[in-house]
């Protein structure tokens, strides 16, 4: 991965804050803004940082629901056919390829249990090849992020 304590540094800032702008990272950094800029942009170039965007609330929104959902496939050729439906269906969050009990893990928001319960018995069982689901709504969240581990002791210096 090769990152220094300085590519550390500036990704912390941007995780922390993704608008800062060049100015106010070199300057917390200690470095100008065209080496600010130039590091951001190798940093993108290699895909350690793969974009921006803007956290938004689901609550606020009216997405309060969020379920995980445990999917078990009959056979793996029925794979392809839950892959795109889960690309396409906005309610879904994230998927996961996992081991133990079921074969992928989906990480839903709905506005409600209705909503939740057309997901399940109408659009994803209806899929071929879908032989379980098990379901665990969350009843609160105490953390969630995107945010990952950045260890300064693993940088080089």
């Amino acid at each position: 991965m090769n990152l220094d304590s300085l590519d550390i540094q500036i990704l912390r800032a941007l995780v922390e804050d993704g608008r800062k702008k060049w100015a106010d990272l070199a300057t917390d950094c200690g470095v100008s803004a065209p080496a600010i800029a130039d590091r951001v942009r190798r940093l993108e170039k290699r895909g350690i940082i793969e974009g921006y965007t803007a956290r938004l609330s689901p609550v606020a929104l009216g997405y309060g629901l969020m379920a995980l959902i445990s999917v078990t496939l009959e056979r793996p050729e029925h794979r392809a056919t839950l892959l795109a439906f889960v690309q396409s269906h906005s309610a879904i969050q994230e998927c996961h390829h996992v081991t133990g009990d079921g074969d992928y893990l989906l990480k839903v928001r709905c506005r409600s249990t209705a909503d939740l319960e057309e997901l399940i018995s109408e659009e994803l069982k209806g899929l071929p090849g879908i032989s379980q689901t098990r379901t665990a709504i969350a009843l609160s969240t105490v953390k969630e992020t995107t945010a990952l581990p950045l260890d300064t002791d693993h940088a080089d210096s």
